[in-house]
């Protein structure tokens, strides 16, 4: 089964500043979705090295959602496309569409 994203980390960073946790919410609302379709467009180009560039940017989304596994395996697949491998492809897209549900729900 696949680790969940979760709130924790945003939670513990914003204590009980409110505003605070929305406006991190808010980044992740406005920023995910534009660097999913970048990197979903750079992959069907072929260009595996600007993919593991938003590869890279997108670790940080991984890391914020609490998905710890996730980031390793993100870690490793940027790693795969500068070598021009797309090995791993389909288990990081998994992990960016349950991401990208999440955060449409928050």
């Amino acid at each position: 089964m696949m680790e969940q994203p979760n709130t924790t980390y945003i939670d513990e960073l914003s204590g009980d500043n409110l505003e605070f946790k929305q406006k991190m919410i808010g980044i992740l609302k406005r920023e995910l979705p534009e660097e999913i379709e970048m990197y979903q467009s750079q992959i069907q180009n072929s260009n595996f090295l600007l993919a593991a560039d938003s590869v890279h940017k997108l670790k940080h989304k991984v890391s914020i959602l609490g998905l710890e596994k996730s980031y390793y395996l993100a870690e490793t697949f940027e790693e795969n496309l500068k070598n021009n491998s797309t090995q791993l492809q389909n288990d990081f897209e998994a992990i960016l569409k349950a991401m990208h549900k999440f955060v449409e729900a928050l």
